[in-house]
């Protein structure tokens, strides 16, 4: 059995995806449903899985060892994956200690543990996008969900476990079945239906005087090669650590209103409007993914370019279908 965590979420529905595709059905898939999500469910309508287990169930299961089917791997994708929400108690009980639970469960039924990272944990960059494991104990990150990923990171790092286990620092993802994420969903998702209807879209200002508006630059991957790479890792179970997982270039928001744009068939018309005080503080300028491990593992895929990438997903952001 293959469990995926977070499996209506972003990056597990589109595993599950991708999964299936490739004729894996022996899926255990667990998550949580809120009120009024039903585009979250809709990220697992119609695929395929053994049994679905809400997260806290999950949990209880794990908890007391009782979960009696064999796995071979675990996709733990799931987590709160905002970056404004200031609870520190939920990101510590949800975030990192039920990702050390499920990493305990795994070494202890001698499972292939793969997990999501991410790019939060650098911060604003002041210690560069290495993620060579000496490096990782300096990083800094800006708000409380890239604590609770470099925490878990950290642990990880602490007791050795880079050895068995695979930690993926997601850059900026973007792609179909983000519908559900709401104020987390990529500017592509946020900005389609103006683009179309009134052909407009508008950016942050910029507030660093190294950069012009819309000149803040991200590394911004489409989730179709995110999931390749996960892929890649459940291969080649002789590759561990924790990876980048990014494009390796970076690109401006300029660039991705263009390619926006060009993906509906209308004219650039971008606007720049104030960022909130709150996030000027916590507001990441650059990121671009250093992969050259990440390639020295052996990932020699080339990634979608971001012209490439929104315009595929154009074509799920007309009906809002999912992968």
């Amino acid at each position: 059995m293959i469990v995926v965590t977070g499996a209506a979420g972003f990056i597990g529905s589109a595993l599950v995806a991708r999964l299936n595709e490739l004729g894996r059905f022996d899926l255990i898939v667990v998550d949580h449903y809120g009120p009024a999500q039903d585009s979250k469910k809709r990220n697992l309508a119609g695929k395929k899985y053994q049994r679905f287990y809400d997260k806290a169930e999950f949990l209880k299961l794990i908890r007391r060892d009782q979960l009696d089917f064999d796995v071979e791997q675990i996709l733990h994708m799931g987590a709160c994956s905002s970056t404004t929400l200031q609870d520190a108690d939920y990101f510590q009980k949800n975030n990192y200690e039920y990702s050390v639970q499920t990493a305990e469960w795994a070494l202890k039924r001698q499972a292939r543990l793969i997990y999501a990272s991410s790019a939060a944990t650098y911060g604003a960059g002041e210690q560069g996008y290495s993620d060579e494991h000496d490096k990782i104990p300096a990083l800094r990150p800006l708000n409380l969900y890239g604590e609770s990923k470099q925490k878990f990171d950290l642990w990880v790092l602490e007791r050795g476990l880079q050895t068995q286990v695979v930690g993926l620092k997601f850059f900026n993802v973007y792609g179909p079945n983000e519908y559900h994420k709401e104020d987390m969903r990529s500017v592509v998702a946020k900005s389609y239906e103006r683009v179309v209807s009134d052909g407009k879209i508008r950016l942050f200002k910029s507030y660093n005087p190294k950069y012009k508006d819309g000149e803040q630059q991200r590394d911004f991957i489409y989730v179709k090669d995110a999931v390749e790479v996960v892929l890649f890792f459940m291969d080649h179970p002789d590759q561990s650590g924790i990876f980048n997982v990014g494009t390796g270039q970076a690109r401006t928001w300029n660039d991705l209103a263009v390619a926006l744009f060009a993906g509906v068939g209308q004219t650039p018309k971008i606007s720049y409007m104030d960022m909130p005080e709150s996030l000027r503080a916590r507001y990441q300028y650059y990121t671009r993914a250093d992969v050259a491990k990440l390639r020295r593992a052996g990932y020699q895929k080339p990634f979608t370019t971001l012209e490439v990438g929104i315009r595929d997903y154009c074509s799920y952001l007309k009906n809002k279908s999912v992968w």
